[in-house]
């Protein structure tokens, strides 16, 4: 989203009139701190169970990035991902915490399990609050120096306490600038899993010096990505990609093996 506003936006003028922030009380409890979650391992019992106290306690989180959307000026509908295993109480909290942290809107929604007619009441949501005038605004002057633009966002959207440049970081940015490149808006390279640098911290983690290891340029794309921590540009691919098991059955002509 930050990046949608503060780039694409900015490029084509854009103006959006609400965000549609999707939550999951699996993924708060996650935040609330839950246990960690494996992929093909069977989820434990505190995500497939009520927990009142982990949701509550991971809804922080949600609080924070509704906190972030507002930044904008655009208000914010959550959709809260109903599965099977949510219960009433759960659903209840959620969405009397997000409306409580000032998000226009908390819907919960049932495509998950009956399918587009279980989101209609979002689909109004999201109608209305689109209605509502629009106030947005971007999060930086593109004319700051290239490092305030960095700190800017680590620190008003991450919730950083500073960021520390290492020196080649710090090189690259001295070589953009007397380049004439220094105007263009920033797109992070970090971690999604957390707020911060670092995958495992969930919730909301504060006072962290956020750590930009390189700064390069997309000048064509029109835009400079700081990567921060150990990030890596290369795609998460499989070692054995997925196309493999794709095929088309040409008797039915149906395609088979993208699920």
């Amino acid at each position: 989203m930050e990046k949608f506003f503060n780039i694409k936006c900015r490029a084509s003028g854009l103006v959006p009139n609400v965000v549609v922030l999707v939550a999951t009380v699996r993924a708060l409890k996650m935040h609330g701190g839950g246990p960690s979650v494996t992929a093909g391992v069977p989820l434990k019992r505190e995500y497939t169970e009520e927990n009142i106290q982990l949701v509550a306690d991971g809804c922080c989180n949600l609080q924070k990035q509704i906190q972030i959307a507002q930044l904008f000026g655009v208000p914010v509908v959550v959709a809260l991902n109903v599965f099977k295993t949510d219960t009433r109480a759960e659903i209840d909290l959620v969405c009397e915490l997000a409306k409580r942290a000032g998000a226009f809107d908390a819907v919960p929604c049932y495509h998950w399990s009956i399918g587009g007619k279980g989101s209609v009441d979002l689909a109004w949501a999201v109608r209305e609050a689109a209605s509502k005038r629009s106030r947005f605004q971007f999060l930086y002057d593109v004319q700051l120096p290239i490092v305030e633009k960095i700190r800017t966002i680590a620190q008003a959207v991450y919730g950083a306490k500073d960021i520390e440049l290492s020196p080649e970081a710090q090189s690259k940015i001295d070589r953009y600038t007397q380049q004439g490149f220094g105007n263009l808006p920033i797109c992070m390279a970090k971690t999604h899993l957390s707020l911060s640098h670092e995958p495992d911290k969930k919730g909301v983690p504060r006072d962290f010096i956020l750590p930009i290891s390189d700064v390069r340029a997309s000048i064509g794309a029109g835009f400079i990505y700081p990567l921060v921590g150990m990030m890596s540009t290369m795609p998460g691919l499989p070692t054995r990609p997925c196309f493999y098991d794709i095929d088309l059955d040409t008797e039915t002509e149906q395609v088979k093996g993208l699920f």
